[in-house]
């Protein structure tokens, strides 16, 4: 079980990531936003360092350093083997580490590569948790069993992979511009939102709805056991401590989730405490009838044009008709997920195409 007491220290094997993300998903540059929220979900980050030749990452070191990530540089050195010393220098620091400060419990290890793995083997040893970060396609099969959880980039609310084609280069998915919010505490604190970052002056209900349901969607999956609301405001305010509930008008967070639960976003029970009560989902979850039928309907449409439209793209059709249209506000992490969660419950049957690159959608014969 994970308990909001975990003090997690991340070492970024980075090289190994920024490029697994570059050819496996066209994510160029790396967007660290959806590793710093998946881990703030599960804990207080306590320490935060990455590890390559920064002359090779110029955008990449702007965008950490803004996120209040340590840059370590190893230099290319002539005759030598770069990737050793960058191996060697992040597996020393981690150890050491590990005993200069033992009320660290957790360590997230972002990397593919299986030299890592005696390391994380120490420091289980050790009695420390480890969480593996790295991309699918370029991690090892011997590194995941290694962990105690493993967390594939590619799969991490937020990441929006492009198709990869031969000869096609590859897309940016965080621009230099991309909006930051200022860290917790020194040495480290939040970082980049992964998606739709909340301004305080003015965020609209939708938004302020998207976020508490993604936060809450991330701590169910994490956690045994009911969610309390004052973990809820904990975890929001790792991912954003500007945030601030009357900013929004209320006087209390308990006084805005009552404002969702009338939206039916956000379901409340008395909790074991007095005044922090358990927050879930609505049995049948947040206008999720709505959502679906909308989905349904965009596909029927674009299907009777006599082809199966692809899931690129299909978002914005959905607007068209609901312009505040977000799958966030019904607790999915991403558009992928809303169109899986769709798939599950027999509404619409989707298909990856090779020829495309891409998932292809249909509503079934039985449904339309």
């Amino acid at each position: 079980m994970i308990n909001d007491d975990e003090r997690i220290a991340l070492f970024l094997d980075y090289e190994n990531l920024a490029i697994g993300a570059r050819d496996g998903l066209g994510v160029v540059p790396f967007d660290f936003g959806p590793v710093a929220d998946a881990l703030a979900e599960r804990g207080r980050v306590v320490a935060r360092r990455a590890y390559a030749d920064w002359s090779a990452f110029d955008e990449d070191r702007r965008l950490l350093a803004r996120a209040q990530v340590e840059l370590i540089e190893i230099p290319q050195r002539i005759g030598g083997s770069r990737k050793n010393a960058a191996d060697i220098k992040m597996a020393v620091d981690a150890i050491e580490l590990a005993f200069a400060r033992g009320f660290i419990t957790t360590f997230a290890i972002g990397t593919g590569d299986s030299d890592f793995t005696p390391l994380v083997h120490k420091l289980r040893e050790l009695d420390k948790r480890v969480i593996g970060i790295g991309v699918q396609s370029s991690t090892s099969a011997l590194l995941p069993p290694a962990c105690d959880e493993f967390l594939f980039y590619d799969r991490l609310p937020g990441v929006d992979p492009a198709p990869v084609r031969r000869g096609t280069p590859a897309r940016s998915s965080a621009p230099a511009a991309t909006p930051v919010t200022v860290p917790a505490a020194p040495p480290v604190g939040s970082t980049t939102p992964a998606v739709e970052p909340v301004t305080p002056t003015d965020t609209r209900d939708d938004d302020l709805g998207a976020l508490v349901a993604r936060t809450l969607t991330g701590l169910q999956r994490h956690t045994d056991g009911p969610v309390l609301a004052s973990r809820v405001k904990r975890a929001i305010l790792r991912k954003d401590p500007t945030f601030d509930e009357a900013d929004h008008g209320f006087r209390g967070f308990g006084e805005l989730l009552r404002h969702l639960e009338s939206q039916r976003i956000v379901e409340l029970r008395a909790g074991s405490a007095q005044g922090d009560p358990e927050v879930s989902f609505p049995q049948d979850g947040p206008g999720d009838d709505e959502a679906f039928g909308l989905l349904v309907d965009v596909v029927g449409r674009l299907q009777a044009g006599g082809s199966r439209p692809q899931l690129s793209g299909l978002k914005n059709q959905l607007r068209k008709i609901e312009p505040g249209f977000s799958e966030k506000r019904y607790g999915f992490n991403s558009f992928l997920s809303f169109t899986r969660a769709a798939r599950a419950r027999d509404l619409i049957a989707m298909d990856w195409d090779e020829n495309t690159g891409d998932y292809l959608l249909q509503v079934p014969a039985r449904d339309r």
